[in-house]
C-alpha cells in the first residue's frame, strides 16, 4: 500500500491597521474590529483542527503500518470528522478496510477519495483491489485502466490488471498486461510468477515454466513452495518438465 502524506499550508492573515484618533470609535469601526477578530478565530479554529487532523492521519498510518487495522480506522474516522475533505484519508482508511477483508466498505472509502479528487490513481487503484476481491472484474478492469490513465508507469495496476484479465480467461490480453508491466518493473518476480500461471492455464508448459523458473530466480525459497499447490498449475502438474522443477513431495 501506498501511504501519502498530506501537508497543510496555511495563508497570512492580514490585519488592518486603524487611525490612532483621540475620539472614541464610530459604531462601523467597532463592528469592522469585532468582524476582524471573529475571522481571526475561525482561522485558528480550523488551523487547529487541520493540525489535528494531520496528527491523526499519521496515527492511523502508524497503526496500519503495524497492522492494528481496526485501530487505525478509529484513527482515520476521527480524522476524517474534523477534515473531511482529505482524499489521502479516505483511501488510508479503505486500506485498512480492504485489510480486515471488509471489501464493501473499502471500495465507499475509495469512492469518496475519488470524489474528492477524481485525478487520484492510488484511490481508482486501490478500488480496483477492492473490486476484485468482490469478483467484479469488468468494473475491476476499469479501475485499473483509469489507475493506468493518470499514471502509465504504475507497474501495481498493470500486475493486478493482468490478474483480473486471467480470472476473466482473456489470456492474450492478460500476458499483454505483465509484459507492459516488466517494461516497467523488469525483475519483479511477482510478473514472472503471475505469466507462468497463465501460461500454465492455457496448457502452455513451456512457457509457463519458463516464467516460473524466472519467479524463482528472482525470489529464491518462495515459489517452489507456491507452486506446489497452486490451483493455476493444476492442469500441467503431472508433466514430467513441471515436476523436474516443483517435486510434489
Amino acid at each position: 500500500m501506498v501511504f501519502w502524506r498530506c501537508f497543510v499550508a496555511f495563508g497570512f492573515i492580514t490585519f488592518f491597521t486603524l487611525g490612532c484618533g483621540d475620539g472614541e470609535k464610530s459604531s462601523t469601526e467597532n463592528t469592522k474590529q469585532v468582524v476582524q477578530e471573529i475571522n481571526v478565530a475561525q482561522l485558528l479554529t480550523k488551523a487547529q483542527a487541520s493540525q489535528n487532523a494531520e496528527n491523526l492521519f499519521l496515527q492511523g498510518n502508524h497503526l496500519l503500518d503495524t497492522q492494528r487495522f481496526q485501530d487505525a480506522i478509529q484513527a482515520y474516522d476521527k480524522a476524517i470528522a474534523l477534515k473531511p475533505e482529505s482524499p489521502a484519508t479516505w483511501i488510508n482508511r479503505g486500506n485498512a478496510l480492504i485489510s480486515l477483508q471488509q471489501y464493501e466498505a473499502a471500495l465507499a472509502s475509495y469512492n469518496k477519495a475519488i470524489a474528492l479528487k477524481p485525478d487520484k490513481d492510488e484511490a481508482w487503484y486501490n478500488r480496483g483491489n477492492a473490486l476484485t476481491s468482490l469478483a467484479q472484474y469488468e468494473a475491476a478492469l476499469a479501475s485499473y485502466d483509469k489507475a493506468i490513465a493518470i499514471k502509465p508507469d504504475k507497474h501495481e495496476a498493470w500486475i493486478n490488471r493482468g490478474i483480473v484479465l486471467t480470472k476473466m480467461q482473456k489470456y492474450q490480453a492478460a500476458l499483454a498486461s505483465y509484459n507492459q508491466a516488466i517494461v516497467i518493473q523488469p525483475n519483479k518476480h511477482q510478473i514472472y510468477y503471475n505469466k507462468a500461471c497463465t501460461y500454465a492455464l492455457q496448457k502452455n508448459v513451456a512457457l509457463a515454466i519458463e516464467n516460473l523458473q524466472k519467479a524463482i530466480q528472482l525470489a529464491p525459497g518462495k515459489y517452489k513452495t507456491l507452486a506446489k499447490t497452486d490451483p493455476d498449475f493444476d492442469k500441467i502438474r503431472n508433466d514430467k518438465r513441471f515436476k523436474a522443477i516443483i517435486p510434489s513431495n
